[in-house]
């Protein structure tokens, strides 16, 4: 399952809901079910693109208490139901688990999740030292859908397993006492 978006607040009377969506909305609008964290499948009643997320109402939410009670729940949808992208364009859960390569091919870890945060996409990438984000949107990365993610020679040095800048002051501190 590929986590979609979470519940927001009730939108009206009857128990539709304000969907903030992970990604691009209109991928959700001919979905036909979707799973509410700690709530199961719900079938889809209506769903319609609003601002920047949907609206969405769901079977057994039918009043605004019942909206209420799933606000703020993670909501996620089958990968199979989910529309087929154009070239260039991925699922998060695509990405996850692909290598991450240097331009000659070097491994340099795994991408082991992606943040949403908002204007720019993160990958979460294990390597050897740890973890590191790198930019998804960064023009130093590309990506080959099912393949690998690539830094190419122009990504910065260390982004990934680099040692931090250590400045070395020129002076010890004064003691005061």
């Amino acid at each position: 399952m590929t986590r979609v978006g979470h519940l927001m607040a009730p939108h009206g009377l009857r128990g539709a809901m304000k969907l903030f969506v992970i990604g691009d909305a209109d991928q959700l609008l001919g979905l036909k079910r979707l799973y509410l964290e700690g709530h199961g499948w719900r079938r889809v009643t209506t769903i319609q693109a609003q601002g920047p997320g949907v609206t969405v109402q769901l079977s057994g939410t039918d009043t605004r208490e019942d909206a209420l009670t799933l606000r703020n729940v993670n909501v996620y949808a089958h990968d199979r139901e989910l529309p087929p992208l154009d070239d260039g364009q991925f699922y998060y859960h695509e990405l996850r688990g692909l290598p991450v390569e240097t331009a000659t091919g070097e491994r340099l870890g795994e991408v082991t999740d992606v943040l949403d945060m908002g204007h720019q996409d993160l990958l979460v990438v294990r390597h050897a030292g740890g973890e590191a984000l790198v930019p998804l949107q960064a023009p130093y990365v590309r990506v080959r859908r099912g393949l690998e993610v690539t830094l190419l020679d122009s990504a910065p040095d260390g982004l990934i397993g680099g040692q931090a800048d250590v400045v070395t002051p020129s002076a010890e501190p004064e003691d005061d006492a």
